[in-house]
């Protein structure tokens, strides 16, 4: 968090939260308030992943933080964001205003559209609808293949294979790896059950623990499990993680019971949480409890690809990605709700949201305009307090 405005923003959600919910907003109605929201919507949570339909798409990532929540604050997070990274890249006040525009416009544009109906909607990004630099992602993402992360991440001896032993991966005992299992097992309950019918996909055959990683997870317990795959070749073995899952900071600032009493642990949280935000979401999300506290359990998929903003600098191309994005985050938005197999969000979000913005469409757009460039600069100043702090050593409990 130390290390940029931009690291200390990604690590500071709770902050973030303390500060916007004070704010008054007047697209926030009883039913906007009560959107599934991502809850950590920043320009780095986006990559590929491939659906249970076997396309690759490119989307929101990593629900961690996911809840029900006001609509508009996945959008300020995320403007934010896009300022923090247009003043690390030297870009004017008004070219990041023209950014925070195009991702608003893309948003709008498109949840419109699925409100509507028809087929102006784009849907879920994917090779044949995106050009540019999601394109390219996309493309890079299809070039992996599951025996080079096998090979990073795991060797055979004795014709058997097995996780090597690398910086951040260490062996469990016997009595960790029969506690393990048992949650796994208690996993594949959570599963459809069309899902297990093939019983030797699900085989363990090794289980290592890594410490979280990340900056949101860092030094959490997760294991990796390495499992036989639809066959018992060597090159089809599939590695999935078993993660605990935290509270997410938004949902300290939302008091609803409703929401609360529907999920019955973080882990479920999560899990329920990225299946209703992804349409066609990765077949291996499901969850499970490891000494009585909630994991989330998916699949470490070769064909994860990040966004790498540090390779996008010209306005136009900016421009362009954050219009996807927009795109992306109007589809997230309306997937978990009353045409869902969800049940907490009982009513059309999108219609909701379209009639929200109505009212104020100019208002609405600046109100992000503004908000991005204020809090940019107010994360900026909060990063140096905290460099500030941590350097010398006054943050209690460090």
């Amino acid at each position: 968090m130390a290390g940029s405005s931009f690291a200390f923003y990604r690590g500071s959600a709770c902050l973030f939260y303390a500060d916007v919910t004070h704010e008054k907003d007047p697209f926030l109605d009883e039913r906007t308030s009560r959107v599934w929201i991502h809850g950590d919507l920043h320009a780095e949570n986006f990559g590929t992943y491939m659906n249970s339909e076997g396309i690759l798409v490119f989307n929101v990532n990593d629900f961690d933080e996911a809840y029900v929540g006001p609509f508009t604050w996945d959008l300020k997070r995320f403007v934010a964001s896009v300022a923090l990274i247009g003043f690390a890249k030297a870009l004017s006040d008004d070219t990041i205003s023209d950014l925070v525009k195009a991702f608003t416009d893309a948003y709008l544009k498109e949840i419109r559209a699925i409100a509507k109906g028809g087929d102006d909607a784009i849907g879920s990004l994917t090779l044949d609808n995106t050009e540019g630099v999601i394109h390219r992602v996309l493309q890079e993402a299809r070039l992996s293949a599951r025996i080079d992360m096998l090979a990073e991440q795991t060797k055979v001896e004795d014709y058997e294979r097995h996780f090597t032993m690398r910086e951040g991966v260490y062996e469990v005992d016997k009595k960790t790896r029969k506690k393990v299992e048992a949650a796994f097992a208690d996993y594949l309950t959570t599963l459809p059950p069309a899902r297990l019918n093939r019983p030797t996909e699900f085989i363990v055959k090794d289980v290592v623990l890594r410490k979280g990683v990340g900056i949101g997870s860092a030094g959490l317990p997760s294991y990796n499990l390495l499992l036989e795959g639809h066959t018992q070749a060597l090159e089809n073995d599939i590695i999935v993680y078993m993660k605990q899952a935290q509270v997410p900071a938004v949902s300290r600032w939302i008091q609803d019971e409703n929401v609360r009493a529907y999920f019955k642990h973080q882990g479920h949280r999560t899990c329920e949480s990225q299946q209703a935000l992804q349409a066609h979401a990765d077949p291996w999300v499901g969850y499970t409890e490891l000494d009585g506290v909630g994991q989330i359990v998916a699949e470490v998929s070769p064909y994860a690809a990040d966004l790498d903003w540090a390779d996008v600098n010209e306005p136009e191309a900016l421009a362009q990605v954050v219009s996807d994005l927009g795109r992306a985050v109007a589809r997230m938005h309306s997937v978990a709700d009353d045409e869902s197999s969800h049940g907490l969000v009982d009513y059309s979000t999108e219609e909701a949201i379209v009639a929200a913005v109505d009212r104020d469409e100019p208002g609405f757009r600046r109100m992000l305009v503004d908000f991005a460039h204020a809090y940019g600069a107010q994360a900026r100043e909060d990063h140096q307090t905290f460099v500030d702090l941590f350097r010398n050593g006054k943050l209690p409990g460090l």
